[in-house]
C-alpha cells in the first residue's frame, strides 16, 4: 500500500475545533442580556460572525446553485460529475461578471462524505490549473502545472473523520469540509484545432467515488431538491435575501455537520456563542432583548456594503493597477477572505496567478473609451510570467458588472497569443480606444467602448524572484492617456 498524503487539516486540527464547538454549545447563555451585553457591543458580535460566516454561507450557495440539477449544464452540473465549457463565450455574453478569454472552465462540486478520485491525464507544454476549494472557500492545494507539474495524477479527496487505507498510486489530500469544488481552467487558443485538443483532454478529467475505483462505474445524477432558493440569482443577492436569522442559520447548520472549524476560529466562536449564535444549533432573533434585535436588523445590509467598499480597495495601488497577491488561505482575517467570497469568489493562490485591474490612468482619472490611451512596456519588462505559462489584458465595459465589449474586431484580449508590432527600442505600446489608433498601430489596439472602461491583466504562474508583481519588484506600468 502506498500513503502519499497533503496534509489537510483533519487529525488533531478538527478535533480540536470540533471539541471546542460542542464546550461552547453547552455553555451557551440565554439571552444577549444574559451575557451582560449592551446592544452596541451585541451588535459588533453579530457584524463580526456575520463576516467569519460569509465565505462559508457564499460557497455553500453557490455549490447548491451549480450542482442541484439534475443533469449536465453549461455551467452546472450534478454532485459528483464535470461540466466543461468548450469555447470562450461569445462578446454578448453577460452570465458570469469578469470572465476570462484564456481558458477554459471545468468545475465540480464533490460531496466527501464518501472519498471520492479525482485523475487528469497528462497535460504538458500547455498550462492547466484545478483549485481545490473547500466550503470556507480556502484554496490550500491547487492541482496544476506549476504545482504538482504536468505529469498524469491520480488523487484521493477524503472530508472530515475518514480514516482508511489509500490505494497505491493514489496522492491523499484531506478536507475538513464535507463539500469540495474542483474548479479547472485549461488553456487554449482560439481555433478549432486547438479547442479540439483542449476537449479531448477535458474528456479525461475523471471523478469516482473510491468504492467505484477501478471498477464499471455508471453515474447517477443525485436528486434534486429543493434549495429554498433562488437558483440564478447572484449569491449576494440571495444572501441578502436569507435576513439575519436565515443567515446565521444558514451558517450554523454547516457549522460543525459539513464545515469543521479551525482551531484558530475558537476566539470567534466564544464571541458568537454571546448572542446565542452556535454551532449546530438554531438561531432566534427573538430571543434576544428587544434593543439588540433592534440593532441588529440592518446588519446584512450593513456588511455588504462594507464588503463592497473593500473590494474596491482591495490590494496596493500600483501605477493606477490595484494588486492583489493575497487569497486563498486566509488564517483569521475574515474580512478579507469575506471579500473575496463577495465580489471575486474563489481567489486562486497567488502563485497561480494575479489579476491586477484598473478602472483609471496612472493619474488617477477615469478610464474612457472616447479618449485615446497607451501603455507601454519597456524593452525587457515584460509581465514576469514562467516562459510555460503566458499573460493578457482583458476590456470590460462597465455595466452592474464587468462585461466583455462586443466590437467589429471580435477582439476581447491582448496577450502573449497575439502578434505585436514593437517599437524601434524593443518597448511595447498597446492602445485602448474606441477609434482605430491608425492602421500601422491596429495589432496593438484593444478597442474600447466609448463610455467608462475597465481592464484587467492577468499573469498566469508569475515570477516568484524579482522582476516579480508577488514581492512588488515588479509592476504594471500605468495606462497613459494621450
Amino acid at each position: 500500500m502506498s500513503d502519499t498524503s497533503v496534509e489537510g487539516g483533519i487529525s488533531r486540527r478538527t478535533f480540536l475545533a470540533t471539541a471546542a464547538a460542542g464546550t461552547l454549545a453547552a455553555a451557551l447563555p440565554g439571552t444577549a442580556q444574559a451575557a451582560g451585553l449592551t446592544a452596541h457591543e451585541a451588535r459588533q458580535i453579530a457584524i463580526d460572525a456575520y463576516i467569519y460566516g460569509y465565505s462559508l454561507v457564499t460557497t455553500d450557495i453557490t455549490r447548491l446553485q451549480m450542482s442541484n440539477v439534475a443533469e449536465v449544464g453549461q455551467l452546472s452540473a450534478p454532485l459528483g460529475a464535470f461540466f466543461n465549457i468548450r469555447g470562450y463565450p461569445p462578446a454578448t455574453y453577460r452570465g458570469v461578471s469578469a470572465t476570462n478569454a484564456d481558458t477554459l472552465y471545468s468545475m465540480a462540486w464533490l460531496d466527501l462524505k464518501e472519498p471520492m478520485v479525482f485523475s487528469h491525464p497528462e497535460i504538458r507544454d500547455r498550462f492547466f490549473n484545478f483549485e481545490l476549494v473547500d466550503l470556507w472557500m480556502v484554496v490550500r492545494h491547487s492541482v496544476g502545472t506549476n504545482t504538482t507539474g504536468p505529469a498524469a495524477a491520480t488523487y484521493l479527496f477524503t472530508g472530515p473523520g475518514w480514516q482508511g487505507e489509500v490505494p497505491a498510486g493514489m496522492i491523499h489530500i484531506a478536507y475538513p469540509t464535507r463539500y469540495l469544488g474542483v474548479l479547472g481552467r485549461t488553456y487554449a487558443l482560439d481555433t478549432p484545432a486547438d479547442l479540439a485538443i483542449v476537449h479531448k483532454l477535458q474528456d479525461q478529467y475523471r471523478i469516482v467515488p473510491l468504492s467505484a475505483y477501478g471498477r464499471d462505474f455508471t453515474f447517477v445524477a443525485p436528486p434534486v431538491a429543493d434549495a429554498g432558493i433562488a437558483m440564478h440569482e447572484a449569491p449576494q443577492k440571495v444572501i441578502l435575501g436569507l435576513g439575519l436569522e436565515g443567515y446565521f442559520n444558514w451558517m450554523t447548520r454547516l457549522i460543525p455537520a459539513a464545515a469543521r472549524p479551525a482551531p484558530e476560529d475558537a476566539p470567534m466562536l466564544a464571541r458568537m456563542a454571546k448572542i446565542g449564535l452556535v454551532p449546530g444549533q438554531p438561531f432566534a432573533l427573538s430571543k434576544l432583548d428587544p434593543a439588540v434585535q433592534a440593532a441588529l436588523k440592518d446588519i446584512p445590509q450593513v456588511v455588504t456594503d462594507q464588503l463592497n467598499e473593500k473590494w474596491a480597495n482591495l490590494g496596493k495601488n500600483r501605477n493606477g493597477w490595484r494588486v492583489t497577491a493575497t487569497g486563498a488561505i486566509y488564517g483569521t482575517d475574515y474580512l478579507t477572505r469575506a471579500t473575496w467570497a463577495s465580489n471575486g469568489w474563489p481567489s486562486q493562490q497567488p502563485q497561480v496567478s494575479v489579476y491586477p485591474t484598473t478602472y483609471v490612468d496612472g493619474s488617477g482619472a477615469r478610464l474612457d473609451g472616447r479618449n485615446g490611451y497607451t501603455l507601454t512596456f519597456p524593452k525587457g519588462g515584460m509581465p514576469p510570467v514562467n516562459e510555460q505559462a503566458f499573460w493578457s489584458i482583458t476590456m470590460y465595459q462597465i455595466d452592474n458588472g464587468l462585461w466583455f465589449y462586443p466590437n467589429p474586431l471580435n477582439r476581447l484580449t491582448l496577450s502573449t497569443r497575439n502578434t505585436f508590432v514593437y517599437n524601434d527600442d524593443g518597448s511595447l505600446t498597446l492602445y485602448f480606444q474606441h477609434e482605430s489608433p491608425g492602421a500601422d498601430k491596429e495589432a496593438n489596439w484593444l478597442p474600447a467602448p466609448a463610455a467608462p472602461f475597465a481592464m484587467t491583466m492577468r499573469l498566469y504562474w508569475p515570477n516568484r524572484t524579482p522582476p516579480s508583481i508577488l514581492d512588488g519588484t515588479w509592476a504594471p506600468p500605468p495606462v497613459v492617456r494621450v
